[in-house]
């Protein structure tokens, strides 16, 4: 973070400043500074207790600490009403920061943000190609967009599944056998599974890893019936990279007795109120700290320092990615499983590590 440092001249001493005068008759007084106005758009809905939601407490967070004036809008699950929902926001909102995120508004915010160059926008989870045509116009200097290594943190939930999976454990088995299931299969999920599957195999060269992608972000009960497959195979841990899909593996992982790894948020902490059963049952989360990336932005914005015109791929040493160690992983994960981990995340730091990535 870059902080600004104010420097006060030294003066000899002098006598106390006469107290600021009240304005007289017919004088106005000088406008209150306008908080910042932030809105959040979602292409989507809010409650998949995963990405969405951990965006969406950035922007809270940023309206508790900073008084941000915030709205969210969120655009439902139909991709074929967003843009015109975008265009809208925009047109008829009072924003500073309109944020954006995943890559299924890149192509809509390239056309946008040139015809609002006083206005400024956060694209998360994806890049606009600040090069290409559609953003010639002022080459989108006004959209800074944020990139996560997904890839990074997936490594420590591979490493931790390897080593959990054979363990002397109610609910494992001595197979080498995990899981993954995708909410599509693309780039970004991608290389959630490039990064787990390196992990995995770096810890048990001999470990199988079952990969499947349910064809979409809101359907847990395609994400159950993929999650039992896996464990009538073999696997007793599924990660989860689906979204809402994704709570269906957490049903799944209740009902057969075996463990999930959830995604984007600490998914055991969020859901333990309402299905204390499943809670129980996710070991761990990968988690993409969008909330944490958003209130960066709005925070370097502020001071005046955020790099608009460029992407920042944000990975475990800037804290955009991690993986969650919350009361569940310490209650069940082995000493020699976190020290495995814990080693394996400081060589990711040190550069011993390199994580392989499905982006070229």
């Amino acid at each position: 973070m870059v902080v600004a440092l104010i420097a006060a001249a030294c003066a000899a001493p002098t006598a106390p400043a006469p107290a600021a005068q009240a304005p007289a008759a017919g004088e106005s007084a000088p406008a209150a500074e306008q908080p910042l106005r932030i809105v959040h758009f979602v292409n989507g809905v809010l409650g998949d207790k995963s990405f969405f939601d951990s965006a969406q407490r950035g922007v809270q967070r940023v309206a508790d600490e900073f008084g941000a004036q915030t709205k969210t809008i969120e655009a439902g699950i139909d991709p074929t009403g967003w843009e015109a929902a975008l265009i809208d926001t925009a047109a008829n909102e009072e924003f500073d920061i309109l944020i954006v995120g995943t890559f299924q508004m890149v192509e809509y915010l390239e056309r946008l943000a040139p015809q609002y160059p006083d206005k400024k926008f956060f694209l998360y989870d994806a890049p606009v190609n600040y090069e290409g045509e559609a953003c010639a116009p002022n080459k989108c200097a006004n959209v800074y967009s944020i990139l996560y290594k997904q890839n990074e943190g997936s490594y420590l939930a591979g490493v931790y599944a390897a080593a959990m999976t054979t363990q002397d454990i109610e609910g494992m088995n001595p197979e080498a056998i995990i899981g993954s299931v995708g909410g599509q299969e693309i780039p970004v999920i991608l290389d959630f599974m490039v990064g787990y599957e390196q992990g995995a195999r770096d810890t048990n060269p001999d470990i199988q890893v079952i990969r499947q992608f349910a064809g979409s972000w809101n359907d847990p009960a395609k994400g159950k019936e993929l999650a039992k497959a896996q464990y009538s195979q073999g696997a007793d841990i599924v990660f989860q990279i689906a979204g809402g899909t994704g709570q269906g593996v957490f049903e799944a992982a209740a009902e057969d007795g075996r463990y999930a790894i959830g995604v984007d948020s600490d998914q055991a902490l969020i859901i333990e109120s309402a299905n204390p059963e499943q809670a129980a049952r996710i070991l761990t989360s990968m988690m993409k700290n969008v909330d944490n990336s958003i209130y960066r932005g709005v925070k370097l914005h502020l001071e005046g320092t955020l790099p608009y015109g460029t992407a920042e791929a944000l990975g475990i040493a800037e804290g955009g990615v991690g993986l969650a160690r919350n009361k569940y992983y310490e209650a069940i994960t082995p000493d020699e499983v976190k020290a495995l981990v814990d080693e394996a995340e400081r060589k990711i730091l040190n550069g011993e590590i390199i994580v392989e990535t499905a982006f070229q």
